[in-house]
């Protein structure tokens, strides 16, 4: 099998999962798999969102949209997240984590905190022969932590008499202390 892309991957992974999901009698709605930033989260230290799954009633044709994030590319792991939100779309985001989500997580084979399932042994053997067929995901982990951090903050200043507010960096605030309101003349806050 020659796959190029790592979108192409994503959804030949998901065509290969679907199977999990019937012999739960679980249906899958009409569906989009990609890789990308999640909404929220994606670049957090702690708690990073590595999947997420969009309603259908987001989409402007109806379609449950399932990201999978960058940072991620090993891929058995890639898999489980993949899973993870194919149970989103089945039982519907509504449902979040809760008992019907987590029967057919388990029913599929993952497995711990139903916030942050993990691959049980057999899900990992019934999906080995899956990734062997499809080959390696085509696609480098972005490292996350090699974001240039922001370092320039601004300062909100305010005159108390007339409210007039600006932000300025601290910088200057430092160099040539607060700034002056030019509605009043007065010397503003720092805040």
């Amino acid at each position: 099998m020659s796959i190029e892309t790592r979108e192409q991957w994503l959804v030949e992974l998901a065509k290969q999962l679907e199977p999990l999901f019937i012999e739960q009698g679980a249906t899958l709605p009409k569906y989009r798999i990609s890789c990308g930033f999640p909404s929220k989260g994606g670049l957090s230290a702690k708690n990073r969102r590595i999947g997420e799954c969009w309603s259908p009633n987001a989409s402007a044709d109806n379609t449950t949209e399932i990201i999978m994030s960058i940072t991620k590319d090993e891929p058995m792991k890639v898999a489980g997240v993949v899973a993870h939100e194919m149970v989103h779309a089945a039982v519907g985001t509504e449902a979040g984590h809760g008992p019907k989500f987590r029967r057919l997580a388990v029913a599929i084979g993952l497995e711990g905190k139903m916030t942050a399932t993990t691959e049980s042994d057999a899900f990992k053997r019934r999906v080995q022969p899956i990734l062997d067929t499809i080959g390696a995901y085509p696609h480098a982990k972005l490292d996350a932590n090699m974001r240039k951090k922001q370092t320039t903050r601004m300062v909100k200043c305010v005159c108390d008499e007339s409210g007039y507010t600006i932000r300025t960096a601290r910088k200057w605030i430092n160099l040539h202390g607060a700034p002056i309101s030019p509605t009043t003349g007065l010397t503003m806050r720092v805040c």
